[in-house]
């Protein structure tokens, strides 16, 4: 529940940047915040997946209760995280154009798409590092402190949105200050908060170096999960591309339809890392019975929310939607687009849990592979079928996730017999 927390108010930073340009500015600013965020959180999401490296680490040292291992864990962790995170700043800003340009936006929406995506990449050092300490947290079985840090950050965002887009008129540029401000405000209290909880076991500023050892582990079991998560994240892209070549208005009902669609995944999120995280200190702890039992916990639970959220995309995406925009012409085209969404939140709820249990394993080749036949050899190609067939009809457009997702979810559970059985052939 903590992490569901945690992560809606993270979806809420997104969605409140779309929620106010939507209402105090005209649709070129709201196509900008669209494809710029989509940019961004693609980004930031593979960064965040190669931390899963990190939790699983942190997870296996405390469930073997090796303080040493959980510092040596925490340092590693932080310095190589640091690095990518100011490379990352370094590179993305100078090609926010370029980027821009190659996600098709709007002619009349390019300057603001690049305005937001060069200012969000000058301050990806904090929008990256937030979720580098919440993946320390995490490792350590603590949900709640991400929790506490990014409701501050949170409110910050909403009230810098409010100034800067209401009463400067910033716009697109507002709302990617807001957003950068407000998570440079949640890593300054996640690190005070980290250097409390870190003195329970000894860690210290001299604990933060690479140890050759650690930052081995940390790349073989979170490279794999990045490679995976830049694949899903190109495939999205690659639809807000497509969609973008259509119109401003098929451009801002599906980037405001994938803010909806951040929310309504928000439960099958939160299992994911949860589980990850569970399934990684119980294997340190020699119980991987106690983490089959679960994984089938968590799908039977977690579907039980995707059936709910399903229901509210497909009879009440219009309504969700008009909190976003005034635009009646946007509202139609989200609502199309979140009737197909409303197929794949049944779905994720089981492959999220299968996903977060193969990471805590350390099987995250397997996730590699299956994000590559999701995307590539499902998503995408449908989206281009779906698209042509159906003339740029958004819930056709939008389907395409949900079939990826069946072939992902068939994958999964095929790979788990068969682990299963090696097991079984290692343990006799």
């Amino acid at each position: 529940m903590p992490v569901l927390g945690a992560l809606f108010l993270q979806a809420l930073y997104g969605a409140v940047d779309l929620l106010v340009v939507g209402k105090f500015a005209d649709v070129a600013e709201q196509s900008g915040v669209a494809s710029g965020s989509m940019f961004t959180t693609t980004l930031t999401g593979v960064i965040s997946a190669f931390a899963i490296g990190l939790t699983v680490m942190v997870g296996e040292a405390v469930g073997e209760k090796n303080t040493e291992k959980v510092k040596k864990s925490i340092g590693t962790g932080i310095c190589i995280l640091a690095i990518i995170a100011v490379l990352s700043t370094i590179i993305i800003a100078p090609l926010a154009g370029t980027v821009a340009n190659a996600m098709h936006a709007p002619p009349e929406a390019v300057v603001q798409t690049t305005e937001y995506i060069r200012i969000c990449g000058l301050g990806l050092f904090f929008i990256i590092f937030y979720n580098v300490l919440a993946a320390i947290f995490r490792g350590m079985g603590d949900a709640k402190t991400p929790l506490i840090t990014v409701i501050v950050a949170c409110i910050i965002n909403i009230i810098a949105d409010l100034v800067f887009v209401i009463v400067f008129g910033w716009g697109a540029k507002g709302a990617a200050i807001a957003t950068v401000l407000a998570q440079a405000m949640s890593v300054i209290i996640s690190v005070v908060l980290i250097r409390k909880r870190g003195s329970s076991f000894g860690f210290s500023v001299k604990d933060l170096k690479i140890s050759k050892w650690y930052a081995k582990k940390m790349f073989l079991v979170g490279t794999p999960v990045a490679v995976q998560e830049l694949l899903v994240g190109l495939s999205f892209i690659f639809i807000q591309s497509t969609v973008n070549s259509i119109g401003v208005i098929a451009s801002g009902g599906v980037g405001i339809g994938e803010k909806v669609c951040a929310f309504l995944m928000l439960v099958a999120s939160s299992y994911m890392q949860s589980m990850a995280a569970f399934t990684a200190q119980n294997n340190g702890a020699g119980k991987h019975e106690r983490a089959k039992k679960g994984l089938k916990i968590g799908i039977s639970t977690a579907f039980i929310a995707g059936v709910t959220m399903g229901l509210l995309a497909f009879f009440a995406g219009d309504v969700i939607s008009s909190v976003f925009t005034n635009e009646p012409a946007v509202i139609v085209a989200a609502h199309s687009y979140l009737k197909a969404y409303a197929i794949d939140c049944l779905l994720t709820a089981v492959l999220f849990c299968f996903i977060g249990y193969y990471n805590g394993n350390e099987h995250t080749m397997f996730v590699l592979l299956q994000g590559i036949v999701g995307a590539f050899c499902a998503r995408i190609p449908l989206v281009m079928l779906f698209n042509k067939l159906s003339e740029g009809d958004l819930f056709c457009i939008g389907l395409a996730t949900p079939c990826s997702s069946v072939v992902q979810i068939v994958l999964c559970v095929l790979a788990y017999f068969v682990f299963e059985k090696k097991l079984i052939l290692k343990a006799d």
